[in-house]
């Protein structure tokens, strides 16, 4: 029975497909019912056809994907396919009768088109291998016809030289071997897909342009040279009496080939290399073969080291939009602090990636007050730090307009709400610093209470009750606010769980009893406490490298 299987969290749940229609979204009706935000109520349906699977998009939102491609109408399901409802991915397993074994290694991969069509035909189960000669990496056993072996490999030494585009070198790969072998008339190479191990075609080559576009091989041959690392050697089954009783040669219409594993530095397979002859006249032999395995070892070296170097050029171009992202997160925040006498204000942020999911923010609005904003995105890194985003334009635009703290928050809540990203909440913090009545009114949104350091160096919290839910979790949720008089010496502590659950190498957390301590006995001043603190933590951490964002806010009345 055909299986939808829900690759989620880690985990594998399957779904059988066992209606003649199965439905796909968030509402509890669904045969496959999916909790995303992002997921339609009723997206995607699974209709059987005449034996087959097909895929319907039902007008979704965010579209529904086969092996990364978008459909816009009924798309029969191939076994492995992999198929993306909004963010939710599933694998179709067909059933034996709905597995098209002939064009498998045909299937679009990961947006990679393959390059014409390899047909792999099934055996009857007689052997059709003429000679096997295992394939030890490298440039195979150089003691055996070494004057040949050596002038094949700096002969495609050569021509890979400068190429660095594994799509380039593949074609550049076969036309070599046609160089080699003169007498090759077809030849082809496969290439494992890293995700879905599927062997992908990557490039093909017939020596006469009117040849037909299809390349055959054998699945026992295929199979052999994949797993075995072995390369083999297959003869002309129609003029040999031990294969009177298999047709599989006969049937691919190969005279004589030769395929060949490309292995990696860890003699792992990377893919495989075919080629064969049509010419009765001129067949392969067991020393083509040891040409071959030197051969295609230099070959699998050059496509590793141009992976290699690809993966290198695209971790640089990574690393330079990370440091442009970080430079314009950074941009986002305070680039000073408010200058009112009788007040001091401090600001450390410390992201543990490029970018970070923590926030503050500290600005004037209307009747003199101060806006402090304070706040910590679920997560880290790059998703994290888009949210922060947003939340910084929102508090900006909305205490514009509106003064009243908890009414301020509720709005920012219901914006936040708006097209959330699943998961992606935030515990936040806002207060209004009335420096005239020396006044604040809060509003926490699921963050850690703010510690307040009286003068006489005792440490008080807001109470419980007085903490909301989170922002982008409940659209509606009314908040409310906690008023508080700032004394002559009081300093008021704002800090992520990235100061608190800082750990050593002994994975000891910094914890908040040692905050409420250090915070005690530091000095009153808010431009002193703030440093002592987070050089506190730092300490504690002992080179450690932070596992979150850390981030701290300090303010305060002078003594």
């Amino acid at each position: 029975m055909a299986k939808l299987i829900l690759l989620q969290g880690g985990a594998a749940t399957p779904y059988d497909l066992s209606g003649v229609e199965t439905t796909i979204g968030r509402l509890p009706e669904c045969t496959i019912q999916v909790q995303s935000n992002m997921v339609s109520r009723q997206h995607a349906r699974i209709a059987q056809q005449n034996g087959k699977y097909l895929l319907e998009d039902l007008g979704s939102g965010n579209g529904s994907f086969i092996n990364g491609q978008q459909i816009n109408e009924p798309t029969p399901l191939r076994h492995d396919d992999r198929v993306k409802i909004g963010p939710i991915l599933f694998r179709f397993e067909g059933d034996e009768a709905t597995v098209d074994v002939e064009t498998s290694a045909s299937t679009l991969v990961d947006g990679v088109e393959p390059i014409g069509r390899v047909d792999i035909t099934g055996d009857d189960g007689n052997a059709t291998i003429m000679g096997a000669l295992d394939s030890v990496g490298g440039f195979g056993l150089l003691d055996v016809n070494p004057e040949a072996k050596l002038k094949a490999i700096l002969e495609i030494s050569r021509s890979l030289a400068g190429t660095v585009n594994v799509e380039i070198m593949l074609p550049k790969i076969l036309d070599t071997f046609f160089d080699i072998f003169p007498h090759a008339d077809r030849g082809c190479i496969l290439i494992q897909d890293e995700e879905s191990k599927a062997m992908v075609p990557r490039a093909m080559k017939h020596r006469r342009r009117d040849e037909d576009e299809s390349v055959k091989l054998s699945r026992t041959i295929l199979k052999q040279v994949f797993e075995q690392k072995q390369a083999i050697l297959s003869a002309d089954a129609t003029s040999d009496e031990r294969f009177d009783a298999s047709e599989s040669i006969s049937n691919l219409t190969i005279r004589s080939m030769m395929c060949a594993p490309l292995l990696s530095l860890t003699n792992e397979p990377l893919g495989v290399i075919n080629i064969d002859t049509q010419n009765p006249l001129a067949q392969f032999t067991k020393e083509d073969l040891e040409i071959m395995v030197a051969v295609a070892g230099q070959a699998a070296l050059s496509i590793e080291s141009a992976r290699l170097m690809s993966t290198f050029i695209e971790k640089q171009k990574q690393d330079n939009e990370m440091r442009i992202a970080s430079n314009v997160q950074l941009a986002l925040l305070p680039d000073k602090m408010p200058d009112i006498s009788g007040y001091e204000f401090f600001a450390s942020y410390e992201a543990a990636q490029a970018v970070g999911g923590d926030y503050y923010d500290v600005f004037p609005i209307a009747g003199g007050k101060i806006c402090i904003a304070f706040g910590d995105v679920a997560g880290k890194g790059v998703p994290a730090s888009l949210v922060m985003s947003r939340l910084s334009s929102v508090v900006r635009s909305t205490f514009q307009h509106v003064t009243d703290v908890a009414k301020a928050v509720s709005q920012i809540n219901d914006h936040m709400c708006d097209k959330a990203v699943e998961g992606r909440f935030v515990t936040f913090v806002a207060a209004l610093l009335d420096p005239k009545k020396h006044n604040i009114s809060v509003v926490n949104a699921g963050h850690m209470s703010p510690m307040v350091r009286t003068a006489k160096g005792s440490i008080e919290e807001f109470p419980d009750d007085s903490v909301g839910i989170p922002l982008g979790v409940m659209e509606g949720f009314p908040y409310t606010s906690v008023d508080r008089k700032l004394n002559p010496g009081d300093t008021v502590v704002l800090y992520t769980d990235g100061v608190s659950e800082a750990m050593n190498h002994q994975s000891e957390l910094y914890g908040l009893d040692r905050l409420r301590d250090f915070v005690a006995q530091a000095p009153p001043r808010a431009g002193e406490l703030g440093p002592v603190v987070r050089e506190d933590v730092k300490k504690h951490a002992d080179g450690r490298p932070q596992n979150d964002d850390i981030t701290m806010m300090v303010f305060g009345r002078n003594p």
